[in-house]
């Protein structure tokens, strides 16, 4: 990386923006059917994992900010990762500011651990974009993220398309 990307902490969570030596954890999360079924739908091929990779370091590099990596601070353990995105999705309807997006590897869902990274997440963007608000995008059968996304404040404003797939939208307006 090129500049110095801001590092969060949480009482739990060390978040680093992703890196190459986050490779090898991607692999494995990716590979997980259960940790992919809301996302992809589908486990990722190692090659699948590298250009996904490339694109984060890419996104911080281009536009200083993108997806953290999230650790266990007491051990190293990789979480999971959140990030604050503009993808460019082709998406109907298309968003309008910036993208939140976050997954939890099946080991420590259920911790309140992607609670903890979104809202130090959104805490960043709240003081460095001064964005007027945020949005995000879930599957409709993926309630624990759902209900994870109104506990945080952002609520349902519509239903859209995405690569032949129906995803609800959601908003969160900046306090």
């Amino acid at each position: 990386m090129t500049a110095p990307f801001p590092v969060l902490h949480t009482a739990r969570l060390t978040m680093t923006p992703v890196g190459l030596s986050d490779f090898d954890d991607l692999k494995l999360v990716w590979a997980d059917p259960d940790f992919v079924a809301a996302i992809t739908g589908r486990p990722l091929s190692e090659e699948e994992v590298w250009f996904r990779l490339l694109r984060d370091i890419g996104h911080w590099n281009a536009l200083g900010r993108g997806n953290w990596s999230m650790r266990m601070t007491e051990t190293g353990a990789y979480v999971g990762s959140v990030g604050v995105l503009d993808y460019r999705r082709e998406l109907t309807p298309r968003f309008d500011a910036p993208e939140l997006g976050w997954g939890v590897a099946t080991p420590f869902q259920g911790q309140g651990l992607a609670a903890e990274g979104l809202r130090a997440a959104l805490g960043w963007v709240d003081k460095t974009l001064e964005a007027p608000r945020t949005v995000c995008m879930i599957s409709p059968d993926n309630q624990p993220s759902i209900r994870l996304a109104e506990k945080v404040g952002y609520r349902t404003y519509g239903e859209g398309d995405y690569k032949d797939h129906k995803v609800r939208l959601f908003a969160r307006p900046r306090p």
